[in-house]
C-alpha cells in the first residue's frame, strides 16, 4: 500500500503562481496525497480565484503541462485559523475519497510567514489527514508528474532517512539546476546549493545537509520527534535549521536526482530588500549561535565581518536605488544587532 502524503502549499497574494502549482500537483502520478492550501493573509482575491480555478472557471496555462478539465471540480473544503483551534473531524474535512478531488483552503487573516504559515498546514494535517509523508511545497513551482514517487520510493528503502529533495530546476531556463541539496559550510556560516550540471551526479540518491525549503519531504514522525519549523525565524534558513535539528536524530537529508520541480524563485521577492537583509542577517547569526560549535562560531565572526559584512554593504551601495540605501543599510545592521544580543 502506498504511504499517504499531505502536500502543504502555502500562498500570499500569488494566486496565479498557486494555480499553476496546483494543476502540475493534480496531475501527477502518486496516487495517495491530500493538498493543503495555507493562504497567508492574501489581499489580491487569492481565495476567490483558487476556488474559481477549483470549478474550472480559470484555466491555466504553463509549458510544463496542459491544462485538463479531467480533475474538475475540486471540491474545496476551507477553514480558517480561528476555526483550527477547535477539534476538526475527518470526517467533516473531506467529501470524497479521491485525492484529485478534494482541496484544503486554509484561511489565515494575517501574514505568519513562511515559518508558522507553513506549520499551520502541517499541524492541520497531522491532526486531521493522517499522513505518513509531509510535502512543503512553494507555490511558485511546477513538478514533475513522477517526482513524488521518486521521493517515496527512496524514503521507503532506507528508516534512517527523514528529509527529502528533488532536483530543483529553473522555471525559465528548465535544464539548468537551482538546487541539488544544500551543504552546510560552518566556518563561515555559509549555506550553499549545489548546483552542479546533472550529468555529474550518477542517479543515485546522496547524502546532503539541507535540501531548499521550496519542495521539502518530510516523514511524520520528524515532526513528533523534533518539532515544527522555527516561527520565530519567521522567513529564511527555517528549512536548514529543521535539517540541522533532523540530522542531531541521526536522520539522513537526501537529495533525489531523479525527482524533478522548476522554481520560479524570486516570486515572493524578486531583489534585495530591508525585510531580506533583516531576517536573512539575524537568522543566520541565530542559526550559528544554535547549532555550531564554539570555534565554528568564532570563525563565522571573523569571516563576516572581514568579509562578508563587506560584501553585503557593497551590493546595498551599488544595486539599491539612492532612497533606498539608507533603509536598506539600517536593516542590515539591525539584522545584526537582533542576531547577536537576541
Amino acid at each position: 500500500m502506498n504511504p499517504k502524503v499531505a502536500i502543504i502549499i502555502l500562498n500570499w497574494n500569488g494566486w496565479k503562481d498557486t494555480i499553476e502549482c496546483l494543476e502540475s500537483v493534480f496531475q501527477i502520478a502518486y496516487p495517495l496525497y491530500e493538498v493543503v492550501i495555507v493562504d497567508n493573509g492574501s489581499k489580491d482575491g487569492s481565495l476567490q480565484k483558487i476556488n474559481d480555478y477549483a470549478t474550472g472557471k480559470i484555466k491555466t496555462e504553463s509549458k510544463f503541462f496542459d491544462y485538463s478539465l479531467e480533475n474538475k471540480p475540486i471540491y474545496v473544503k476551507e477553514y480558517s485559523k480561528n476555526e483550527l483551534e477547535t477539534s476538526v473531524s475527518r470526517s467533516e474535512t473531506i467529501k470524497n475519497p479521491a485525492s484529485r478531488e478534494n482541496l484544503i483552503l486554509i484561511k489565515n487573516y494575517d501574514n505568519y510567514g513562511f515559518a508558522e504559515g507553513n506549520n499551520i498546514g502541517i499541524r492541520f494535517a497531522l491532526n486531521n489527514l493522517n499522513p505518513d509523508y509531509i510535502l512543503l511545497l512553494n507555490n511558485d513551482t511546477v513538478v514533475d508528474p513522477c517526482f513524488l514517487n521518486e521521493l517515496i520510493n527512496t524514503a521507503e528503502n532506507d528508516s534512517l532517512i527523514g528529509v527529502l529533495g528533488p532536483t530543483v530546476y529553473e522555471y525559465k531556463s528548465p535544464e539548468e539546476i537551482q538546487s541539488a541539496g544544500a551543504r552546510i559550510y560552518w566556518n563561515k556560516g555559509e549555506v550553499i546549493n549545489l548546483t552542479s550540471h546533472e550529468s555529474k551526479y550518477p542517479g543515485e540518491p546522496e547524502d546532503v545537509d539541507s535540501v531548499i525549503g521550496c519542495a521539502l519531504l518530510a516523514k511524520s514522525e520528524l515532526f513528533h520527534k523534533i518539532g515544527y519549523l522555527s516561527k520565530d525565524y519567521f522567513a529564511y534558513m527555517e528549512e536548514t535549521e529543521w535539517c540541522v535539528r533532523a540530522h542531531k536524530e541521526s536522520y539522513r537529508i537526501v537529495h533525489v536526482p531523479k525527482g524533478k520541480i522548476w522554481h520560479k524563485g524570486g516570486a515572493t521577492s524578486n531583489k534585495i530588500t530591508g525585510f531580506t537583509l533583516f531576517h536573512h542577517t539575524r537568522n543566520k547569526f541565530w542559526f550559528m549561535k544554535k547549532h555550531s560549535s564554539k570555534k565554528q562560531y568564532f570563525s563565522f565572526l571573523i569571516y563576516f565581518f572581514g568579509f562578508r559584512a563587506w560584501m553585503i554593504i557593497g551590493g546595498i551601495l551599488y544595486r539599491q536605488k539612492r532612497k533606498e540605501i539608507l533603509p536598506s543599510f539600517i536593516s542590515f545592521l539591525k539584522g545584526i544587532r537582533d542576531g547577536i544580543l537576541t
